[in-house]
């Protein structure tokens, strides 16, 4: 299963040139890195990321990543939280989310 991280351009290129990450500012303030679902990553980037130019979306397989743990957030859903620092080797891949008329183009997710 796919799961996704949303980073600002500086964010990405950080994780580029050193190989891993602690993430985002959030990231460092709650002890973990925090990842959407298909389901909830555009419901993720209206509510943290509204009108924030040059992100980009990663997507993380959960097969074999360790330790993630899923845990309630918003409303009670469950979101997946990874207790380590995020490797470059972790991303599948990577995909920008222009902002549109004031709206991030998602790409197609299923």
């Amino acid at each position: 299963m796919l799961i996704y991280k949303v980073f600002r351009s500086d964010e990405w290129a950080i994780l580029q040139a050193d190989g891993e990450t602690v993430g985002a500012p959030i990231d460092v303030a709650d002890g973990y890195i925090h990842f959407s679902t298909a389901d909830t990553v555009q419901e993720t980037v209206a509510k943290y990321f509204a009108d924030v130019d040059g992100l980009f979306l990663l997507a993380v397989e959960t097969e074999g990543l360790a330790p993630l743990k899923w845990e309630p957030a918003r409303e009670d859903v469950l979101f997946p939280h990874l207790y380590r620092k995020m490797r470059k080797d972790d991303v599948v891949w990577s995909k920008p989310l222009p902002l549109v008329n004031g709206v991030h183009q998602f790409p197609d997710l299923t």
